[in-house]
């Protein structure tokens, strides 16, 4: 029965084959149950109530996607959407993270909305090809700049805005450490490199000290638990911005930014990994996109309802694909993987920044990698893409970062005598971002 619906013989791969492939797509995101609650922390979220809230989150979401699309793609909380909910939409703009969860919540209906209609496909084609890549670049280079941050290699300085941390300390020396090891298995193919990468740094830190009189990794007790209660942060989402407009115009350009970097993250994973895995059709095209964007829209909804950021499909499925998972029982078996690891919460909450912190910084190398793809000879291509890539992690922001690119890539466009080189739709999006900037109606 299990083969038929999955379509095994079909896909030509076994039940044995698809497992090993879900082991692999776990190993490789698995730190994300480690990662997302450690930034999410920052908002003012329960530490504990976040590891559970994001393995189950991860479990259903990835388990829509399987039913839905037979498709072996895993989804959890995403990089770089977390950290837009936390440094931007609660710390920067002061927004409780309740009303954040709020904010998604309402994300998840227009999405929902978008992709029933089709407007989702149009909103992302007027989007320069080039600009959806420099998106990513940005992200990464973001997130990596926030794994430097948090492991101490980089730290503010009054003079120079920032500057070089105390190499000698052991959380930074750990921190760089575990930067090196996880490249190295990395480069060399290791599955699961970097959950092997925080693992290892997390031992380590045990015998290191923080300076403190303590040490890099604390452990309390044992490392196998039942799973913390998610009620802290479960249904604790709040629309309080809906109720007045002020609060509502402030939120309104948060909100777009979740739409667009959702759209662009989820779009580019399963076209990425699907072909891959030779799922598209002879035109290029994604059989069942209708569904997948269904599934993103549900998970989004319930990542609001749980207390999460944004679901979105994961890159490192890729890794299982490569492993030779062809359906969506890989995922399922990578499902059933995540609630497991719900029993080691307690090692999960003891892992240290200095070993997430390479996490994220490997995480952003990835997703700098595509960089290679913008065409850098032409200056009308690579003006926008280079300010958004610079811009995301210079402002703390990636609504910025993408406004300032699509804003600078109309005007150039016009600029340059070529307006139909940019979507009608286009042009309303870089307008909205104008207003936004600008604090012009509606948004002043």
């Amino acid at each position: 029965m299990v083969s038929r619906f999955f379509q095994l013989e079909r896909r030509g791969t076994t039940i044995g084959r698809e497992l090993q492939a879900g082991l692999t797509t776990f190993a490789a995101m698995a730190y994300i149950l480690a990662v997302n609650p450690s930034i999410l922390h920052d908002a003012g979220m329960d530490k504990g109530a976040l590891v559970t809230v994001t393995a189950i989150t991860a479990a259903v979401a990835t388990t829509l996607m399987a039913l839905f699309t037979n498709y072996p793609i895993a989804m959890a909380p995403g990089m770089g959407i977390n950290a837009f909910f936390t440094y931007t939409i609660c710390l920067a703009k002061h927004v409780p993270w309740q009303e954040a969860l709020g904010m998604v919540f309402i994300n998840g209906l227009v999405f929902l909305a978008l992709s029933v209609t089709g407007v989702r496909e149009r909103i992302i084609a007027a989007i320069p090809a080039p600009l959806k890549i420099a998106v990513t670049c940005g992200v990464g280079m973001f997130i990596a700049f926030i794994g430097l941050q948090r492991g101490g290699i980089i730290v503010s300085n009054p003079a120079t805005f920032v500057g070089p941390g105390d190499f000698t300390a052991g959380p930074v020396a750990l921190c760089l450490a575990g930067i090196v090891l996880t490249a190295i298995l990395v480069a060399r193919n290791v599955p699961g490199a970097i959950i092997l990468g925080i693992l290892t740094i997390t031992v380590a830190g045990i015998f290191v000290g923080n300076g403190a009189g303590g040490h890099v990794t604390e452990l309390a007790g044992s490392i196998v638990a039942l799973p913390q209660s998610p009620s802290p942060i479960f249904l604790k989402l709040s629309f309080g911005f809906l109720r007045s407009w002020s609060l509502f115009q402030t939120a309104l350009p948060l909100i777009f930014t979740l739409l667009l970097v959702d759209m662009f993250d989820n779009i580019g994973t399963l076209i990425g990994v699907t072909k891959r895995a030779g799922l598209l059709d002879a035109t290029g095209r994604l059989p069942r996109a209708g569904r997948a964007l269904l599934a993103d829209s549900i998970a989004t909804l319930l990542s609001a309802l749980c207390g999460t950021s944004t679901v979105v499909s994961y890159i490192e499925s890729a890794s299982g694909v490569a492993a030779g998972g062809r359906t969506g029982l890989t995922t399922l078996f990578t499902a059933m993987l995540m609630i497991l690891a719900l029993f080691f919460t307690p090692l999960i909450l003891a892992i240290p920044p200095a070993a997430t912190g390479p996490a994220l910084v490997i995480v952003g190398i990835f997703m700098m990698q595509s960089v290679v793809e913008i065409d850098m000879s032409d200056f009308r291509h690579a003006a926008p893409a280079v300010l958004t890539i610079f811009a995301i992690p210079l402002t703390f922001s990636i609504a910025q970062g993408i406004g300032i690119g699509l804003i600078c890539s109309a005007l150039i466009t016009l600029g340059f005598g070529r307006p139909k080189d940019l979507s009608p739709m286009g042009y309303v999006v870089a307008a909205m971002f104008f207003l936004s900037f600008f604090k012009i109606w509606p948004f002043h």
